[in-house]
């Protein structure tokens, strides 16, 4: 049987979202980490420099650096990546496991320094950042290929970008804090007929968002 636009056959015989392609590490990848919620702070942190990483380059490739990302910045404490100077910029502009990339890279160190300054404020990014997930009046009732590709943004996404770059924050565009929110199951976007939807979204009804 023909499988909806966006999903495909996997050689296990599950239907996935097609994005996840054939690579073992993106199957993972879509299987036990996207869409599923997310309450550490380290892992939230993580994922907003990584998606502002990814800008311009596949997900695919910052997946396959992932660790070395983990170990350049010390596994994404941002307490301690807000202590990073001149001479961390320069040993990781040096780092070939890495994407050197100095905007970038500046970014993360000024975010760390924002996300301490946020978990100070509200006690942890996970209450920040669950606040922002969108009530159900505005998310769609089926979530199709075609859904999902008018929705590179929502009003939701938007107004965590506003917010987070009020507070100093920076390459954190409306369409980098929804992949961010993708991710970390604030929303899930896994596709009707996918195999792994009905499995976040489980996960997500058990989860006790931070307040």
């Amino acid at each position: 049987m023909k499988l909806p636009k966006g999903l495909t056959r996997s050689d296990d015989g599950a239907a996935r979202c097609a994005w996840a392609g054939a690579d073992p590490l993106y199957v993972r990848y879509h299987d036990d980490e996207w869409g599923r919620p997310v309450r550490d702070d380290r892992r939230l942190f993580e994922k907003v420099c990584l998606e502002g990483f990814q800008s311009g380059l596949s997900w695919l490739t910052i997946l396959r650096k992932r660790e070395n990302f983990r170990a350049a910045f010390a596994g994404f404490d941002f307490h301690a990546v807000a202590r990073f100077g001149d001479a961390d910029v320069k040993r990781l502009l040096n780092d070939a496991g890495i994407v050197r990339h100095r905007g970038k890279i500046e970014s993360t160190l000024n975010n760390a320094r924002r996300a301490v300054e946020l978990a100070g404020e509200f006690g942890s990014l996970a209450k920040y950042f669950w606040q922002f997930e969108p009530p159900s009046s505005q998310r769609p009732r089926r979530m199709t290929h075609d859904v999902l590709m008018s929705m590179a943004t929502t009003p939701a996404s938007v107004a965590l970008s506003q917010d987070l770059k009020k507070r100093g924050w920076t390459f954190v565009g409306p369409t980098t804090v929804y992949a961010m929110m993708q991710a970390v199951g604030l929303v899930n976007d896994h596709l009707e007929g996918c195999a792994t939807r009905p499995l976040a979204a489980a996960a997500r009804a058990a989860f006790d968002p931070p307040r």
